[in-house]
């Protein structure tokens, strides 16, 4: 997991090419004003635009196909992470969908993301986003789908 703010992404262009144009189109369109949906990227990446409340809690989550880079444009959430070692998966991973659910041990870690801010989780990097960070708060997220492949 990476956790960083946007303007610092240069630092992560090395990792691979297909991050680096996942960072590109995060820092050349104007992600405030964009409406929700789908951003079809090259390299087989896409981008997902979302507006949405915060809520109380969320399950954890992974992905085997994609990287995310979750940015947020506009307001702040509460992001937890926990090591795949320690979950047990509690839904069966939907290939069509490419997320698997899981249940976590205490000794999940959340971090906090603000506006300008985002994360690179990789298929290791057990997530559960979406949550309110003192209280609901509406947020808008472009999630970046990397293909690993």
């Amino acid at each position: 997991m990476i956790k960083d703010r946007l303007e610092f992404a240069e630092n992560y262009f090395t990792i691979s090419e297909k991050l680096k144009a996942g960072f590109d189109w995060l820092m050349t369109n104007d992600l405030v004003n964009l409406e929700p949906g789908r951003y079809e990227l090259n390299n087989s990446s896409y981008a997902n635009i979302q507006v949405y409340n915060t809520k109380p809690d969320a399950e954890f989550e992974a992905h085997k196909k994609y990287i995310d880079i979750q940015y947020v444009a506009q307001g702040a959430e509460l992001v937890g992470i926990s090591n795949l070692k320690k979950c047990v998966v509690s839904q069966n991973y939907n290939e069509e969908n490419d997320i698997e659910f899981y249940q976590s041990d205490a000794d999940a870690q959340y971090y906090e993301l603000h506006e300008g801010e985002f994360m690179v989780l990789f298929p290791n990097d057990i997530h559960k986003p979406s949550i309110n960070l003192h209280k609901e708060g509406l947020v808008k997220k472009i999630v970046v789908k990397i293909p690993i492949n």
